[in-house]
């Protein structure tokens, strides 16, 4: 986050943690998909491009897969920039609480 130390580096300004961007998955799946009865059992990442600061993120989340037995969904889960760039590539599995 220092500037004049960030210049120094391969990215040439400041840019935002990594995780930061990725945390963004759990607001997703914590208010949409499946929405309050949804519980994080895993989430794999790949960073793929830095997020400056500045920069404006739209997460995604899409279902591919379901397992009735075990009550859980697999998501693809992304991150793209503004420039339509993705930034995050990763797949969450979610348990899906009963009633």
């Amino acid at each position: 986050l220092d500037p004049e130390y960030a210049k120094s580096t391969m990215f040439g300004g400041p840019i935002a943690h990594g995780m930061h961007s990725a945390a963004f998955f759990t607001t997703l799946i914590a208010n949409r998909l499946p929405g309050i009865k949804g519980v994080y059992v895993s989430q794999a990442i790949k960073f793929l491009r830095p997020v400056h600061i500045g920069d404006t993120i739209e997460s995604r989340a899409e279902v591919t897969a379901k397992n009735d037995a075990k009550k859980r969904i697999t998501l693809k889960t992304t991150a793209f920039n503004q420039n339509g760039e993705m930034v995050v590539d990763g797949e969450a599995i979610i348990a899906v609480m009963r009633k």
